[in-house]
């Protein structure tokens, strides 16, 4: 090849190699210059989605705050029935979101904290009885030098009572303010609806005739409140004894393969009959007033009497009204004009003034006078209401004339038909299931616990609030189930004054018998076996609990 072509070939070979070496760098930077758009591009877009992230999360934020200030101000108004805020607060964790994701908490508060709230509470209420009873026996005394003396010891009381209304009004404040509420509508919410789910899968077994049941023979002769509570013990040892007992959805029968009475050995029998409580032998743990062990620890938080609430329960499933029985007391309560707020006042005449002593309708009407002041310290009251609910069409109209400036509603017709003549129709039957719903709705109870009928309104009154343990006055005795009473432990030692008084060490056991209503408690000494009157703030109730079945597949 000649030195020319060879130049030539050289050449090309060069030019072709720089051709190629251009044009790898031209796609090279194509490539670049593109991958640099889609990166500027790339990083506007995620710049734009990030300030849009943002502000929809400022917009969450502000709803949230917004969202969060309503269910505040909803769970705050007192018109409004506890058991509506439990179903709004169902519907913001199943619909929305949890409520305490929403608050970013649901605070818990400590049985500690909750504990020494009620009894301060507590506590108050009987200094308050102390000081009153002791001004009005010193009334009593008078003073000869002194023509104003009885003056100036009501003017004491009236000051004195006033405190009391606010300390206790201040009390009522702080459950609302201390952050807890949420959590106390909360649990009373849930742990009634487990109770319930209980109970439901209890009394409707998945085969009723290889289902082991309970009977309950109702030849207890009394009347609706004292059949109800039989029912309600019985109802109680099926739950202890996991055991349906036939009032149910499912299964109504008595049939089984093996029928036997209450003992020790039951197991293996498929239908066993229970006597009455006072006749219950062998006895069992399972007796009023426990509670089970598996609720204990959430109910000594949530609630000032467990007992009480666990006895609700029980009415609250026994109580589910049918149509026509739910259209009968709405109809009542709208005839009536029954609007909150409200206390209801039940005062029983006829037989029982041969059972216990009778009480004036002014013993009854000084504690509604009482819880008014102390609601109005709180809110407007443009009308007092109270609902009266009597055996003696008599007690309405001696209320009403005594009273002129309280709206006192009650209906006489179903007075009548609570007479002992006609007690046992179905129009007084009628008439009592209205009159016990009723009482139970009001935000106030005064009554007498010696009265069936007292005791039920208030139990399934339970039902209504997280804890409605202190929204009642017995006028006569303190709580009790079938005769059953709490004991009391002592807090606090006393030494006794004088022959009158007992004298107790702290963690002593105490029976009860009357709280006196002066500041005073009458009961017997379970580790001396002496019986005498101590001061009531220095013991407190126990909470006694039995090893139930824990039904784990309920939870």
């Amino acid at each position: 090849m000649t030195p020319f072509r060879q130049f030539l070939a050289m050449s090309f070979l060069k030019w072709a190699l720089i051709m190629i070496l251009m044009l790898w760098s031209f796609f090279v930077f194509i490539y670049i210059s593109k991958l640099n758009v889609e990166n500027v591009l790339d990083s506007d877009y995620k710049m734009t989605r990030l300030n849009q992230a943002t502000t929809s999360a400022e917009q969450s934020e502000k709803r949230n705050a917004e969202l969060e200030a309503l269910i505040d101000e909803y769970l705050s108004d007192k018109s409004i029935r506890p058991e509506q805020k439990w179903k709004l607060i169902d519907v913001i964790e199943s619909k929305l979101v949890p409520y305490a994701a929403l608050r970013n908490k649901i605070i818990e508060p400590s049985v500690e904290y909750e504990k020494l709230r009620r009894r301060v509470q507590s506590n108050t209420q009987e200094m308050w009885n102390y000081v009153n009873s002791e001004m009005i026996e010193l009334k009593k005394i008078g003073n000869p030098g002194s023509a104003n003396f009885s003056v100036q010891i009501d003017a004491i009381i009236n000051a004195a009572a006033e405190q009391k209304n606010s300390l206790l009004h201040d009390l009522d404040q702080l459950a609302e303010v201390d952050g807890y509420e949420a959590w106390r509508l909360k649990e009373a919410a849930e742990l009634s609806d487990l109770m319930q789910r209980r109970l439901h899968h209890l009394q409707n077994p998945e085969d009723c005739g290889k289902a082991r049941k309970l009977m309950c023979p109702l030849e207890v002769d009394c009347g609706y409140g004292c059949e109800l509570h039989h029912v309600v013990y019985c109802l109680i040892m099926a739950y202890a004894t996991e055991r349906t007992l036939p009032i149910s959805d499912t299964c109504l029968t008595s049939e089984g393969a093996s029928y036997g009475t209450w003992s020790n050995d039951i197991q293996n029998i498929q239908v066993v009959d229970i006597p009455r409580m006072d006749n219950l032998i062998p006895q069992t743990p399972f007796l009023p007033q426990v509670i089970p062990e598996d609720l204990a620890p959430r109910l000594t938080r949530l609630h000032g009497d467990p007992f009480v609430w666990w006895v609700g329960q029980f009415l609250k499933y026994l109580l589910r009204m049918q149509p026509q029985t739910h259209n009968m007391v709405d109809g009542h309560r709208q005839k009536l004009g029954f609007t909150k707020p409200i206390v209801g006042v039940h005062v029983r005449r006829t037989d029982k003034l041969t059972q216990v002593k009778s009480h004036n309708v002014e013993e009854y009407m000084i504690w509604v006078e009482d819880y008014f002041n102390r609601l109005e310290m709180s809110q407007p009251v443009v009308k007092r209401r109270v609902f009266l609910a009597t055996d003696d069409p008599k007690v309405i109209e001696e209320a009403r004339k005594k009273y002129p400036k309280y709206d006192i509603i009650g209906d006489p017709d179903v007075a009548r038909t609570a007479a002992v003549s006609t007690r046992y129709s179905n129009s007084s039957l009628n008439g009592i299931i209205s009159d016990t719903h009723l009482l139970s709705m009001c935000d106030y109870v005064v009554c007498t616990f010696s009265s069936q009928v007292c005791r039920m309104a208030y139990e399934f009154m339970q039902t209504m609030y997280p804890d409605a343990s202190n929204r009642f006055k017995s006028v006569d005795t303190i709580y009790f189930f079938y005769g059953t009473i709490h004991n009391r432990e002592a807090v606090i030692s006393h030494r006794a004054k004088n022959t009158i008084e007992l004298s107790m060490n702290v963690s002593d056991t105490l029976k009860i018998f009357h709280n006196l209503g002066n500041g005073f408690s009458k009961g017997k000494s379970l580790q001396t076996n002496q019986t005498g009157i101590f001061p009531s703030f220095k013991v407190v109730s126990t909470v006694e609990t039995a090893d139930f079945p824990k039904y784990m597949n309920i939870n």
